[in-house]
């Protein structure tokens, strides 16, 4: 959202091309060796003092600035994972942004636990700087300030129209000093504080005479932070009764990573000065574009506002809806995503001392370590270096932890703003001594834009395993290249997004474009591979060759940018031993693909052989309730399991690389006849129950969509849940097809009404819709903008009342007139009405080109035995559509096995 001093030339470089490059990594056995940099690479050290506590976790460092776009942008998996607690938001009808509206989003927010809204009001105006940067008058010659009637209009929709007007914080001056309204404080405090008097007298009437007792106000809003500002403000609001109840200024550039502190303890320096009690501090907009998305620049903020206990919001450089660029398309986590969630899994802990090996030195290494007595389990978040990490570990106390701890250490990537990250690996798994209360941990590392997560906990039945999943990760600028070239990119460039290792590989726009690769694989089975690249807001098409064949087209849906990179994945099968895989912009040696000039970062490939199983153990899931960690001696006592009773539960959030059937297997041990309940979203999934005591395995066949899946488990006649595991292999997807559990279509085979049309994409538009033996996609337009402008799917037999899944396959290019720096999406929306029974709303976010499409899911429950299903919008124009899926929740008969 904001500029401070962004010039026509800074801003220029939003769409310049990065490159990308990644840091190599090999499986061996069960050891994950890391190349480093240089033989010479020394290793980082950080103390953790696990005795010496600095406060309850506060958790405020992932708030954001527009992270909300619409209601279900971003998805509620995706916010609930990210225990997003703050957010600033545009006011009701505000004219700055074409979405996110405070109105609008305050129901996804407050239902993920969300608990300070605040409102930028001056985001009322259409254009920044605010009014073409000047204080408005009194135009019309009323006798009141041009402000004020625009203010009274913000305060009075939220006071009369929002469900918690509680919750609001309203933030009156938005960077008063850089050029809106007050930038030369010489000359213009006077006004600047008589303009704050009024705001916050006309917020407190209004507030008054619905009678919500007092507003919270904040302010006030500097870009940077001025002492002299601050003092003067600070002084006048105490002597007028008109304090605000949060602090509020920025901290952007990458030179704030190191003076944050200093001006925090200025900040509370004037307050002890001027005698007044502390007001809380909310660092509303904080960190440059080369930081989103990227786990190793973000732990760097996060850790900082947690050891000085503020709140902070990551700034809104490109569109609202997706964290800030900290979640990837419709529903999925990036790797900015996972330290979102690894932070707000901390809830309920304390903090504890950290010493990194530099404080207040811009792209070091640094930390957050808390312990959660009550669960025995201590936890560090570390990264931002590129060298080995040695964790110093003392304080860990021997009644809480005994004589030795397992320490799962997970690592987060960075994987591009929309690529989609599944759960983080384990790279570390090991059982250490103590000795009074110390160990000693080193986590290889070389990779500056990598985070990680270290979990301490009593010893374990069975420790995570080290994963051996990744078989090959290499560099695009490692590959031999033709016709294609190798860019470095700087990461001191802070407009710039970053490139995993430095480099990247672009102009990749001839027929002989290539990219090429061994691999070594140890058995014969299916390896999916996954390409990061960027396309520039359009789609586009490489030919994958194995072994110098022609193997599969690998289709890229649109980006941002070329450097606002995203993944594409596809199933591979392969032989035991060595490959060459190269991707090209021709197939046939004669004509360059569509869309192939796409900037290529890193190929990564897994084996998917056996459904690529992913375990999810108890500690990592979020408890509430009352659940609790518990640790016995052996695998059927639930060794570091949740306990669960009556209402506890657990979440665990689960990451589906695609959309379709999942096997989901959940481990726990009861004492007893007992049963386990099982949620996906908010809809029930029947799991079964045990007759008697024991060690179980239930296991349940359920839709995931593509991205992040929230499932809970209850049990409220007792049960300790071990894990949960995932599985998509080929009988899963086999079951996406059978008759009775889905069915598939293409939207241009439904009944059309009024002037819903079918457009045809030609092949020469690389679209990665599902194409015909031509290459041309056809797709569903027109829909919406009037209530007779439908398109309708029968119901199959056998798809009677009962939960479901509705995906579309969507596209969505909606901008409105670029008025400002960010890109003016619009969400779309498709109304779906069962005849005779339910009605929901799917929200499609932007997607950067109407031939892109992504998928969009929306839970139904289906009330009739077979109404038709129809999609519309009829006030506004729906997405265009290229396949409709309705799947059934769950399939099949639950199985529960003893183990």
């Amino acid at each position: 959202m904001s500029l401070f001093s962004l010039t026509p030339a800074r801003r220029a470089l939003l769409g310049c091309t990065a490159a990308v490059g990644a840091v190599a990594i090999a499986l061996s056995g069960s050891q994950l060796l890391v190349a480093p940099t240089s033989a010479e690479a020394a290793t980082s050290r950080v103390a953790v003092d696990f005795g010496t506590t600095t406060g309850d976790f506060r958790g405020g460092a992932t708030g954001t600035l527009y992270g909300l776009g619409d209601d279900g942008s971003p998805s509620p998996a995706v916010l609930e994972g990210a225990r997003v607690t703050n957010t600033s938001q545009k006011p009701p009808q505000g004219a700055q942004h074409p979405n996110g509206d405070a109105l609008d989003v305050e129901s996804d927010f407050f239902a993920a636990g969300g608990q300070d809204l605040y409102v930028y009001a001056q985001d009322m105006y259409p254009d920044w700087a605010y009014n073409g940067g000047q204080r408005p008058a009194d135009a019309n010659g009323d006798g009141e300030w041009d402000y004020l009637p625009i203010l009274r209009q913000v305060v009075e929709s939220i006071a009369s129209n929002s469900a918690h007007p509680e919750k609001y914080v309203f933030i009156p001056f938005n960077e008063p000093d850089a050029g809106n309204w007050y930038p030369n404080w010489s000359t213009q405090k006077t006004q600047f504080l008589a303009d704050w008097s009024a705001a916050y007298v006309e917020i407190q009437k209004i507030y008054t005479a619905h009678g919500l007792g007092a507003a919270k106000v904040g302010g006030p809003g500097d870009a940077g932070w001025h002492a002299d500002r601050s003092r003067d403000f600070l002084a006048y609001a105490k002597q007028k009764r008109q304090l605000p109840d949060v602090f509020i200024w920025h901290e952007l550039g990458t030179q704030n990573l190191a003076t944050f502190r200093g001006h925090n303890a200025e900040y509370k320096r004037i307050l002890a000065d001027l005698g007044i009690a502390d007001i809380p501090v909310n660092i509303t907009e904080y960190g440059m574009l080369r930081d989103m998305g990227v786990p190793g620049q973000l732990i760097q903020w996060f850790s900082m506002f947690e050891e000085q206990k503020v709140d902070a919001q990551t700034a809104y450089w490109n569109y609202a809806g997706n964290l800030s660029d900290n979640s990837a398309r419709s529903n999925g986590a990036n790797g900015g995503w996972w330290m979102f969630k690894w932070y707000g899994d901390l809830a309920g802990s304390e903090t504890v001392k950290v010493t990194p090996p530099q404080a207040d030195a811009a792209d070091t290494v640094q930390a957050i370590a808390a312990r959660d007595d009550a669960d025995r389990e201590a936890t560090v978040l570390v990264g931002g270096g590129s060298s080995d990490v040695q964790l110093d570990l003392t304080g860990l106390d021997s009644a809480t932890f005994g004589s030795s701890v397992d320490v799962v250490v997970r690592a987060a990537r960075l994987n591009g703003a929309e690529g989609l990250s599944g759960q983080p690996p384990v790279i570390v798994s090991t059982r250490a001594s103590l000795a009074s209360g110390a160990a000693t941990v080193t986590i290889p590392n070389n990779d500056r834009y990598a985070a990680y997560e270290v979990q301490i906990t009593k010893p374990l039945a069975q420790r995570p395993a080290v994963d051996t999943r990744l078989v090959s990760s290499v560099e695009a600028e490692n590959a031999t290249l033709a016709n294609a070239t190798a860019y470095t990119q700087d990461p001191a460039r802070e407009w710039s997004f970053m490139a995993s290792g430095g480099r990247d590989v672009g102009s990749f726009n001839q027929v002989g474009s290539s990219a090429t690769w061994n691999v070594t694989v140890p058995r014969d089975g299916t390896y999916r591979l996954s390409v990061l690249a960027g396309a520039n807001q359009a789609p586009g098409q490489h030919a994958l060759f194995v072994d110098g064949g022609f193997d599969q087209l690998v289709k890229y849906s649109a980006d941002l940018s070329h450097t606002y990179r995203g993944s594409t994945d596809v199933l591979v099968p392969l032989k035991a031993g060595t490959h060459s895989l190269s991707l090209r912009a021709s197939r046939d040696g004669q004509t360059r693909l569509p869309g192939s000039d796409i900037t290529l970062d890193r190929f990564e490939l897994r084996d998917a052989t056996d459904g690529e199983p992913t375990t999810y153990p108890a500690t990592e899931a979020r408890l509430t309730s009352g659940a609790q960690l518990v640790y016995g001696q052996t695998p059927a006592a639930g060794n570091g399991g949740a306990r669960l009773s009556g209402a506890a539960g657990a979440s665990f959030f689960v990451a589906a690389t695609e959309s379709g059937y999942h096997d989901v297997a959940v481990r726990y041990t009861t004492t007893r006849a007992s049963a386990v309940g099982l949620t996906v979203g908010d809809k029930a999934i029947p799991a079964g129950s045990v007759s008697a005591a024991g060690a179980w395995t239930t296991t349940v066949r359920v839709w995931l969509t593509q991205g992040v899946n929230e499932i809970g488990v209850t049990s409220s006649t007792g049960a300790v849940v071990t894990d949960v595991t995932s599985t998509r292999g080929a009988a899963q997807r086999t079951a996406d097809t059978a008759q009775g559990n889905a069915v598939k279509v293409q939207a241009e085979s439904l009944t059309r009404a009024g002037g819903t049309i079918v457009r045809t994409l030609p092949a020469t538009t690389g679209s990665n819709g599902s194409a015909d033996a031509q290459g041309a996609v056809s797709v569903l337009g027109s829909l919406g903008n009037g209530a007779g402008n439908t398109a309708t799917l029968a119901r199959p037999a056998g798809l009677g009342a009962g939960d479901y899944v509705l995906t579309l396959s969507a596209a969505n290019a909606d901008k409105s007139a670029s008025i400002n720096y960010n890109p003016q999406v619009i969400s779309r929306f498709v109304d779906v009405t069962e005849a005779g029974g339910t009605r929901e709303r799917v929200t499609v976010r932007h997607n950067y080109a109407w031939t892109s499409f992504w998928d969009y899911a929306q839970p139904l429950r289906l009330t009739t035995a077979s109404g038709a299903i129809t999609l519309g919008n009829t006030t506004a124009w729906a997405p265009d559509i290229d396949t409709v899926t309705l799947a059934k929740q769950s399939v099949g008969t639950p199985t529960t096995t003893a183990r």
